[in-house]
């Protein structure tokens, strides 16, 4: 028969519990912006315990709460509410089913697209239980039926959760299941004995040997999940890896190297607005530019009216005033592509696939090619975590203990500086309409663009710009002479040795200089009398076995004692330790009067970009190379 729960269960049993299950993307009511689904249903879910049932009786189910005002989460983040709760019922088929409404916050509109595009299906239900009883045991396998519980929030998540053991829970770690009366002692220390008379006298000592056995493992899942919580709120991917790893039993420090790669390569926010293909296909960018150009002209207003509109929203998206027209971050990603003929002569007679202008732009920068990560459509200043000291080992006597040791952490920070650059355009081609058109401005802007990122990447000058690599405190120096000097194969040799002996001669290791160094290169031999055997030698791979790229943003006007702007700069390393962020959001402005007198339109491109290297010790430079 069942008993009741005695009190220092109940504490335990109210502890939060998941549930998922596949939404079908048919029951979504795009005009109304609701969904119908399922939140939950009688099959059986395996639990650290055994198996689990939620008893669709309605008599078992508290749904007062939901009633009241149930939220519709993301990844049962509490802080991440996309809707509520319209109506919810328990079928004849014994299915818990909801109606639940997105609300109208980009954010909001940003889940719902991903709802009508069936890539977020799986819904989660957060739940508490505050009785069960113990079934059936079939193969030693206990399936337990929960005879009353409570939903308390429904969530669409990317990966469904299964929080067993307490993980993902955010009261207490759970205590065993109340159920039955039990058969047997081992059940009898499982269930706990929910009955109100004494229980046997040897329940105390195997209870207490039970929590001992799983301390270390619950301090284990305890260290994960704080861990988790810690950096959740801005890298909601770590806390899913946290839940995964107090699962699998990862150890605390395997998992704390995983979240600070995950971290590393997670942007915490999203600039797009909600824009869906049929919106990002409509917007264009020269009636934005024509607009802008003409500001008293109605006719401009009217037609650039949507642009306008998503200018403001972007805006606000992104936390800061245009100056002109913002391109929402959903425009920039967009591809550009000609197809049949529509309305509005927007198609040419050629084919032109054109790749979106975050590509673009990423293509004008050859930094990444290098090697360099770009972060792109961020929202608001990030922190990137970054070990700065390892774990030490120590050799110890028989029975003896190794002193403790952790391995050490801090960020990177990187915050929005804001980037302009221009070209000119003339008055009859922002006229155009035709898809190469827009292509060629949206090309056009990302390239002049492009050269003044990667110039502030390679020698920015701090304060309103980034830093840079050449600008990095703590990056290794290779020193030519008092008043420069012809690099040498030796200058190239220091390079790479002072980056091997900080350990950091590992990932995307390469060289970069300018066209004069390279002309200077292939014209000195690595050793006296070495005829043919240039430092700089054809091939992929020029420099001592090493890629070496080459570009006039790195400098060659630098001074060192009396050569006075005349240095050049060479610098060698690891490219995947320089990380480019640009913060969602292209803020186009225009100048109609530089260029009146022949016709043209200054068009001004402002872009928010920060640069940062994670490790100075991953790359030596030399500046004081002469080429003359």
């Amino acid at each position: 028969m069942t008993k009741p729960i005695p009190k220092d269960l109940r504490a335990g049993a109210k502890s939060n519990r998941e549930l998922s299950i596949e939404m079908r993307a048919d029951s979504v009511d795009a005009d109304q912006r609701t969904i119908e689904l399922a939140f939950s249903s009688e099959t059986p879910v395996d639990r650290w315990f055994g198996r689990e049932i939620l008893d669709h009786n309605p008599k078992s189910i508290r749904l007062d709460r939901m009633k009241r005002g149930g939220a519709l989460l993301v990844d049962h983040d509490t802080r991440d509410q996309v809707g509520v709760l319209q109506s919810v019922r328990i079928d004849a088929d014994r299915v818990g089913r909801a109606v639940m409404r997105f609300g109208k916050s980009a954010r909001a509109q940003e889940i719902f697209q991903d709802v009508i595009d069936e890539i977020r299906t799986n819904v989660s239900v957060a739940y508490r239980v505050h009785a069960a009883v113990l079934e059936s045991t079939d193969d030693g396998v206990e399936t337990y039926r929960i005879t009353d519980w409570e939903p308390y929030e429904i969530s669409l998540v990317s990966v469904p959760a299964d929080v067993a053991v307490g993980v993902g829970r955010s009261e207490e770690a759970e205590s065993p299941l109340p159920t039955t009366e039990p058969d047997s002692p081992a059940q009898e220390v499982r269930a706990m004995s929910t009955e109100n008379t004494p229980a046997p006298d040897n329940s105390a000592a195997i209870t207490a040997a039970a929590n001992a056995a799983s301390g270390v493992e619950r301090q284990r899942a305890e260290s994960i999940l704080a861990i988790g919580e810690q950096y959740g709120d801005k890298f909601p991917n770590v806390r899913k890896l946290a839940i995964d790893a107090a699962r699998t039993g990862m150890g605390v420090e395997e998992f704390r190297a995983k979240a600070i790669d995950a971290m590393a390569n997670a942007p915490t926010t999203t600039a797009e607005i909600g824009m869906d293909k049929k919106d990002t296909t409509r917007y264009s960018i020269m009636r934005a530019l024509h607009y802008l150009a003409n500001p008293g002209d109605k006719r401009a207003r009217e037609a650039a009216a949507f642009e306008i509109e998503c200018s403001e929203a972007a805006a606000k998206r992104n936390g800061k005033a245009s100056q002109g027209l913002m391109v929402p971050y959903d425009v920039l990603k967009r591809d550009l592509t000609v197809g049949t003929a529509t309305a509005g002569g927007h198609t040419v007679a050629t084919d032109l696939l054109s790749g979106d202008f975050i590509e673009l732009l990423r293509n004008a920068i050859m930094l990444p090619g290098m090697g360099a990560r770009v972060l792109t459509g961020l929202v608001g200043n990030i922190a990137i975590p970054r070990q700065t000291g390892a774990a030490t080992a120590y050799w110890v006597a028989e029975s003896g203990a190794p002193t403790e040791s952790q391995q050490a952490f801090n960020q990177l920070t990187m915050s929005p500086k804001t980037v302009g650059a221009y070209t000119d355009i003339s008055r009859k081609l922002l006229l155009q309409s035709s898809i190469d058109v827009e292509s060629f401005v949206q090309s056009d802007l990302a390239r002049v663009l492009g050269l003044a990122i990667q110039a502030a990447a390679i020698q920015g000058g701090g304060s309103n710009e980034p830093t840079g690599i050449l600008g990095t405190a703590g990056i290794g120096s290779v020193a030519g002479g008092t008043n420069g000097l012809a690099p040498t194969w030796a200058h190239i040799i220091e390079l790479e040795t002072d980056v091997s002996v900080a350990n950091a001669d590992i990932g995307s290791l390469a060289y970069l200089t300018n066209a004069k160094v390279r002309g200077k290169l292939k014209g000195t031999e690595k050793f006296s009398g070495t005829n043919g055997n240039p430092v700089w030698a054809d091939g992929n791979t020029p420099l001592n076995g090493y890629a070496a790229a080459v570009t006039n943003a790195v400098p060659s006007n630098l001074t060192k004692g009396s050569s006075s702007g005349v240095c050049s700069a060479i610098i060698f390393g690891n490219f995947a330790d320089l990380v480019i962020g640009m913060w969602g959001g292209l803020d186009l402005t225009v100048d109609p009067y530089s260029n009146s007198t022949s016709g043209t339109v200054r068009v001004v491109a402002l872009q928010d970009v920060d640069v940062a290297v994670r490790h100075a010790e991953s790359f030596s430079a030399m500046l004081d190379a002469l080429t003359a």
